[in-house]
Formats: structure tokens, sequence, C-alpha cells
């Protein structure tokens, strides 16, 4: 087989109508790789009446996009999804695959592994070529208290990829690319949609302000705290893993190896000391201010701004003051 034929093929997610941001960092990483490896970097979406978003993966370098287009695949259906998706990448024999690791794409990747015989390397947090040219997956195991860097024997290698842990790719609107329009097999998943349901759930990774919680709070009731702190600047409530595993909050809010990453223009750390499986999740945070009444605190080491004190002191004051301001200037 020619190597060309053999490259990089990344799922393009659709988040309701639009291409969900995962995708392009994603064609981000892939492009990296596969100049690398010399090989082409393609891309596969899956949907209805997909015309105007195609060409958006070429400009985000696609160098090739399958478009599977059916009325059937209007709503996602998983089993209906694997099935297609399984049949390309048989015809094509790609090097790797990967899937953001997204609520769809942990859903539908195992499912394509499983099906393929290859294995699986779920919520990786980097990509890397070594110098023999092989990829090798790193993500976070033993609940964050090492980061592995695996290789995959099986072919194709297929990954999910943590969500804001790579930068998105450029457009460019001059890039050309190939589209080839696949045929959809649809088959009976015998899954029937009786009622959509919008259920408001947080999306921690895309906020641009984060206000966090750690073991510095005393107990769960005290988390209004926060969340006013929070509810006031416009952002939302995110937390260090021991809130989560002690069942204080629920884990869409988890920062860190074992929960999300983040990269808000402001990130305040309140009663967090800074364990490395948390700052993993928020260094590239803009702007990182923290609270803690530890002066020792390695979280200090890492923030913009320091304050070294009680949150419960400080949080208050703060709610005070961002209140008086805005009273002041009528809003």
């Amino acid at each position: 087989m020619n190597r060309r034929d053999s490259g990089i093929l990344v799922f393009a997610e659709l988040r309701g109508n639009e291409i969900h941001p995962v995708t392009f960092e994603l064609l981000n990483k892939g492009r990296e790789i596969a100049e690398k490896m010399k090989v082409e970097l393609a891309s596969f979406i899956l949907g209805f009446r997909l015309e105007n978003k195609v060409h958006e993966l070429i400009y985000h370098g696609a160098d090739k996009v399958y478009v599977f287009d059916h009325e059937a695949l209007r709503t996602f259906d998983v089993v209906l999804y694997k099935h297609n998706i399984v049949n390309l990448v048989r015809k094509i024999k790609p090097e790797a695959v990967f899937f953001g690791a997204t609520q769809i794409g942990r859903s539908l990747a195992p499912r394509v592994a499983a099906a393929l015989n290859t294995g699986l390397t779920a919520d990786c947090i980097d990509l890397r070529v070594n110098e023999k040219d092989e990829i090798i997956q790193i993500r976070p195991a033993f609940t964050g208290n090492i980061i592995a860097h695996i290789k995959t024997k099986t072919r194709p290698i297929m990954s999910t990829i943590r969500y804001r842990v790579f930068e998105k790719s450029g457009r460019n609107r001059n890039r050309k690319g190939e589209i080839v329009k696949m045929n959809v097999e649809v088959v009976n998943s015998g899954i029937r949609v009786i009622k959509k349901i919008s259920e408001k759930k947080i999306n921690i990774s895309d906020a641009e302000i984060i206000v966090s919680c750690g073991r510095g709070l005393k107990k769960p009731d005290d988390l209004h705290l926060i969340k006013e702190l929070a509810e006031l600047l416009g952002g939302v409530i995110g937390a260090s893993r021991p809130l989560v595993d002690d069942g204080w909050i629920s884990r869409d809010h988890q920062v860190g190896f074992s929960g999300n990453t983040v990269k808000p223009k402001l990130y305040i750390a309140c009663g967090i000391s800074g364990s490395p499986q948390h700052l993993a999740g928020m260094r590239d945070s803009k702007i990182i201010i923290a609270i803690n009444i530890d002066p020792s605190a390695p979280i200090f080491r890492y923030c913009d701004y320091g304050i070294v004190g009680d949150l419960y002191e400080i949080i208050p004051k703060l709610i005070e003051e961002i209140r008086r301001r805005r009273e002041k200037n009528g809003r």
C-alpha cells in the first residue's frame, strides 16, 4: 500500500448544527503528525445537509474529507454511525483515527475499536511522533498519579483526545482538498427517538471565567459562596477532584487530569493547594488568581495574583466589593 493512503483520520463531530471546536483542535494536531510522518490528513463527517460544513474541514487542515450525508444520520445513532465508520476505516486503512473525548466521541470510539479488533487509548492529553515515525499516545493513569506513554501495536491506532488540550487550527479559505461522498448504509439499529429533552448541563471547558474550589471548603453547603462569586462574574464553578470524589459536586465541574482541561480568561482557585493533577488541567488559563491560607501552597508558584488568607473572609469581601461597584455604576 502506498503510504500516502495510510494516513491520519479525524472524526468531525457535530454539536447541534455546528462542527464541535474539538474537531479543529484535532485537525491542528493531526496536521502536525501527518507532516512528520509524511502522510495524508483526512477527516470524516456524518449528518444531514452537510454542504456548508465540509469545506470548513479543508480550510482547517484536512487534505481529504469523507462525507456521509443522509437523512437517517440527522440524529446521532451510535449503531448507525459505528457501522458506516467501520466500513470507511476498513476501506481506506488509516494509520490512526482520532476522536474528541466528548460524550459522543466516548460513546462511539470504543464501539468502532471493538468492531475493528484494535486498541483504544482514551482521554489522551497529547500525541507525539517518535524518531521511528511511531505515534505515542499520552494520557494520565492511576488516577492521574502518573503520565503514561502508550505505543499501540494493533492498527489502526485509535485515540480519544480531550477538548482544549490542543490549539485550534487556523482557517485558510485558500486551502484545497478532495471531497469524497460516501454511500450511507442504513441499518436498523433498534434505536428510536421518541422525544428530545434539552438537559441543562455545564460544559466547563468552554467557560471564559471559572471560580474553582478545593479542600479549603469545610462543608458542601459552603459551595454557595463559590457559586455566588461565579455568578456575579458571569462564570461557572469548578472543583478539584477530592470534592467530586466526596460527592459535593458533580464530575462535570472537575478540573484536572482526571477531569476537564480548561483555558478560561480568568481562573480563580479558592482553597486549592495546586497538586500536579489539578495544575495540568488549568495552568494554561490566561489569568490565574489564587486564594489560599497556606503561603507555601504550590498554586502560588503558578498564579498571576495570589491572596494569602482565609477564603471565608476573602470571598465575602470580593462579593461585597463587586456588588458595591455595580450599584455605583448602575449595573
